[in-house]
Formats: C-alpha cells, sequence, structure tokens
C-alpha cells in the first residue's frame, strides 16, 4: 500500500452476463486490488447483481479472464461486497438468497463509500 496509507477502492460492477467483458474488468480489478492489501468494496448493481447468487459467478465464462467466481472469492475473503438493493429487488434477491458475506445496501451507504476520505471508486 502506497506509504502505509489506507486506501479504500470502491468498484460498482454495472454490467453482467450481458456486458462479460465489462463485467469482468470490475471483478478483475477488485480481486487485484484485494490481493494487493487494499480495502476493497466490490458493489453489485444492474445484472452484475445475479453474482451475488450461489454458483452464478462460478457460471460465468470468458475467454482469457480469470474465472469469476475466484476473483469474488477474493474479494469476499478480505474486503466487503454489496448487492443493490432496488436491483436485488427488481430480481426477486432476498438477503437469504445471498452468497454468505454478501449484503444489500442501497446508494446512500455506496455515495458514503465513494466520498469517504482515501476512497477511490470506479464503475464499470
Amino acid at each position: 500500500m502506497l506509504g502505509g496509507m489506507t486506501r479504500t477502492l470502491v468498484v460498482k460492477a454495472t454490467a453482467g452476463a450481458d456486458a462479460p467483458e465489462r463485467c469482468a474488468q470490475a471483478f478483475t480489478v477488485a480481486a487485484t486490488a484485494a490481493a494487493a492489501g487494499f480495502d476493497v468494496s466490490l458493489w453489485l448493481t444492474g445484472e452484475s447483481t445475479w453474482f451475488a447468487l450461489p454458483g452464478r459467478a462460478e457460471s460465468f465464462e470468458l475467454p482469457h479472464s480469470a474465472p469469476l467466481g475466484e476473483l469474488l472469492h477474493v474479494v469476499l475473503a478480505t474486503g466487503r461486497v454489496t448487492a443493490c438493493t432496488q436491483c436485488a429487488a427488481r430480481r426477486d434477491i432476498g438477503p437469504d438468497d445471498v452468497i454468505p458475506g454478501v449484503r444489500i445496501a442501497g446508494a446512500a451507504v455506496f455515495v458514503e463509500e465513494a466520498v469517504a476520505d482515501g476512497a477511490q471508486a470506479l464503475v464499470y
């Protein structure tokens, strides 16, 4: 980490299987930052919300990309993964449906994380 300062990377994934390269980029950047020791918060919004469900990330395939399930596991192990409240509701996904460790939260929490001191937000 730079100068020992705690930096937070907030990554919002807005795409899923509908735009696989953009989706994989979000997960890859989040997992890379988590593996490097940064505090990471990965937000699953839009079609990426489906990856909050067990087994969904493992079924995602993109040539020459790290397996999405493994990338998600890296972020879950050291950071935070959040499914958007409205996006989850539109897909009938509730708190009991998601992978253990995934929370459901809304825009106010995203904004709080994104504008916090030392935070950098990226949207894919």
